[in-house]
């Protein structure tokens, strides 16, 4: 299945490029992503959790970095995974690249080809571009959070310097990553429902009216 999707950020093309590189701190905007190794600079392995109603669904795989072109700002990956405690597999070949927008901002296009098997196939039959246009707002709007949140702490860190002859203040110690939460839930499948079903409608009048 082919899945189209875009958003923007206010933020240079540039930074965007750079935070969309930085894997294991954009992993915490993925729903329901978890970093679990790092193999190398263009090799990663994790698990997405998925959930529709009552059933859960957990993914274990790798993504491999296939090409990317940091002039054009253009990146190309694979992934493939299998469910956990089922039969299911997924695979994915999406490709991505960035374009400027207006003041100071940035588009970002996502072009992604998805096959899954097993039960997950049945459950997202006919959801899957809705449940994944759901979850593209929920990045986007985790990533120019964080944006935003890191913004000042830049400016600060260029603008602070220690006192001379002091030693310098122990760094505060990280806080734990918070536990990944499943991809959908109960509201997120009502609601790609109630969007399919929008678009059926509309479609079905918009034929009408120019018939």
């Amino acid at each position: 299945m082919l899945i189209e999707d875009s958003f923007t950020v206010k933020t240079p093309v540039d930074r965007m490029w750079a935070v969309l590189h930085d894997v294991e701190q954009l992993a915490p905007c993925l729903p329901g992503a978890e970093l679990t190794e790092v193999i190398d600079e263009k090799t990663w392995k994790g698990k997405v959790h998925v959930k529709f109603g009552p059933v859960q669904m957990s993914f274990a795989g790798t993504v491999v970095m296939d090409e990317r072109d940091d002039e054009a700002h253009r990146a190309r990956l694979s992934a493939k995974g299998t469910e956990q405690r089922g039969k299911g597999a997924a695979t994915a070949k999406v490709e991505s690249w960035l374009e400027p927008a207006g003041d100071e901002g940035t588009t970002v296009h996502i072009k992604s080809d998805i096959t899954i098997s097993g039960a997950a196939a049945q459950l997202s039959r006919g959801l899957l571009p809705e449940v994944s246009k759901l979850l593209t707002k929920q990045f986007a709007e985790c990533l120019e959070a964080k944006l935003l949140a890191d913004v000042p702490s830049e400016v600060a860190s260029e603008h602070t310097a220690e006192p001379a002859g002091e030693p310098a203040a122990k760094a505060a110690a990280p806080a734990a990553p918070a536990a990944p939460k499943a991809v959908g839930g109960f509201g997120l499948g009502l609601r790609a429902l109630w969007a399919t079903i929008k678009g059926f409608f509309a479609k079905l009048f918009g034929r009408r009216d120019g018939s």
